[in-house]
């Protein structure tokens, strides 16, 4: 039951938004009936989406990881869903994806994928624990223009996971849908820097 109730979406434009998210997903994801209350948010976070989709800079699976790192940290289960639910859809890594709840004991990972997942992990922290010493390595391996994507997608996905978590947005299946196995449970190791 999510925080606020769903509006029933009406109207022409309402038509188009279910066929589009049945589309894209099997079927219309309860945030966006949340969000339908006020148009001028909807609009703004399918404008948001649309652009950040033509971003081509960062790696799709980095930046897939970071998604679900900062989902995870957050307690996001509908973007954690989602996440792994586009991993499968885009042809990522869909076995690191699933690890990337524990990915701190996990062995699936390279030293840059655990960059990427501490970074993502560092900026969702209140404050942000974000190291020189992190951002050097990233910005050696990945370049000027990737990390600013990657910075960026980020701050985005901390936007998204944390009004659907305030929203009381949960996963809907979507990942269950295409057959994959359940992600893998959330770490109890306390986040901590490992610069």
């Amino acid at each position: 039951m999510t925080r606020i109730p769903q509006a029933e979406l009406t109207g022409i434009y309402g038509a188009v938004v279910k066929r589009m998210s049945r589309k894209m997903l099997g079927d219309v994801p309860d945030g966006v009936g949340v969000v339908w209350h006020n148009r001028k948010v909807l609009n703004f976070s399918f404008s948001v989406g649309r652009q950040v989709q033509k971003w081509d800079r960062c790696d799709e699976n980095l930046k897939s990881f970071a998604h679900m790192a900062v989902a995870s940290m957050v307690g996001c289960g509908f973007c954690l869903d989602y996440g792994y639910f586009q991993a499968h859809n885009k042809g990522l890594d869909e076995t690191k994806a699933r690890e990337v709840p524990r990915w701190r004991e996990s062995d699936v990972f390279t030293p840059l994928e655990r960059d990427v997942l501490e970074y993502a992990e560092a900026m969702t922290l209140t404050p942000p624990t974000v190291t020189d010493e992190l951002s050097a390595r990233l910005l050696k391996a990945l370049g000027p223009a990737a990390m600013v994507e990657l910075t960026a997608f980020i701050a985005l996905t901390n936007f998204m996971t944390r009004s659907n978590t305030a929203f009381g947005i949960e996963s809907q299946g979507l990942a269950a849908s295409c057959g994959l196995k359940p992600l893998s449970a959330r770490s109890t190791t306390r986040t901590q820097p490992m610069s």
